[in-house]
């Protein structure tokens, strides 16, 4: 990409208010519903076409992925993409817990009366995210890690530590973006969209949970503990008991495009202190320790 067209680019996405009437302004599900008809369709042609356009606005790069053999025949095989063997190793501390994914670092620290940070000066309910109190239960007095995928991002993600997928609930809602601007303007935005709240176990009982929660044009997650792909219009079950194991770095399931995943800790096992809001992150690097690890630190800056 030129400098002028990336500059261009910067401009663009920087208008807030543009950007938010651009990506929310808009028939969000319809959009959502076109998108995940657009992406399967097989064309390679048309594939080389649209990843053309997608780089006028993001930097996608392919060059970590391992392409499948018959190479990219459809958006959605660019958005799901595998990498190399290698390219994320993980932390080999014993105890680390381990981004599940790549992402940008957003809001982060103590659950505080049962309150997460969505944005400075903007929270809301874990209780209300999990879909139920009891489920939220283990996290009133823990921490949490927001983790922002964003659509030129390897949208795979893995297990942060050994753990069992206990239970998967699908919860319904809206497709607003979740980018900061959106995040700066709509309340309780985590818990307006469709998620999926998987409750984990570690080999000790430990509790661990992720949510994944979805976007605009990307509000599909397949998990391969429940064979499944859970997308908006799923007519259910949306509670799923699973007892499916993963061990650490496994991939557990992926986004069709980008979004956002929600790690929560139970009181105990510290966030490292080196987290930074806007911090870029790969899968495999520490988040947590379980044990003797670092202090926990508050994500509000």
């Amino acid at each position: 990409m030129s400098m002028k067209l990336a500059r261009w680019r910067d401009r663009l996405t920087q208008q807030e208010d543009l950007n938010f009437l651009l990506t929310n302004r808009v028939p969000r599900l319809a959009a959502t519903r076109f998108m995940g008809w657009y992406s399967r369709i097989d064309s390679p042609w048309l594939t080389r076409v649209s990843v053309a356009v997608w780089r006028l606005f993001t930097d996608l790069d392919l060059s970590e992925a391992a392409p499948p053999p018959r190479g990219y025949r459809s958006l959605r095989d660019v958005f799901t993409r595998r990498l190399q063997p290698g390219r994320r190793p993980l932390d080999p501390a014993a105890h680390a817990v381990v981004s599940p994914c790549d992402a940008i670092v957003g809001a982060f620290g103590p659950v505080t009366r049962g309150m997460a940070l969505q944005a400075k000066g903007m929270d809301y309910r874990i209780a209300e995210l999990f879909g139920d109190a009891t489920r939220a239960a283990p996290y009133l007095d823990g921490t949490y890690l927001t983790l922002r995928l964003t659509s030129a991002m390897y949208h795979r993600f893995h297990a942060p530590a050994d753990l069992r997928i206990q239970r998967v609930t699908h919860i319904a809602g809206d497709t607003w973006n979740v980018n900061p601007i959106a995040l700066k303007r709509v309340e309780r935005l985590f818990c307006r969209n469709v998620r999926a709240a998987i409750e984990c176990t570690l080999p000790d009982g430990t509790p661990i949970a992720l949510v994944p929660v979805a976007a605009i044009l990307v509000a599909s997650l397949r998990l391969h503990a429940l064979d499944l792909t859970l997308r908006p219009d799923h007519p259910g079950p949306h509670r799923f008991d699973v007892g499916h194991d993963h061990a650490r770095g496994e991939e557990m399931g992926w986004f069709e495009q980008g979004s956002t995943i929600i790690v929560f800790l139970p009181p105990g096992v510290a966030l490292r202190e080196d987290l930074r809001t806007g911090q870029r992150i790969r899968m495999g690097e520490a988040i947590a320790r379980l044990a003797g690890g670092l202090a926990c630190a508050d994500g509000d800056e």
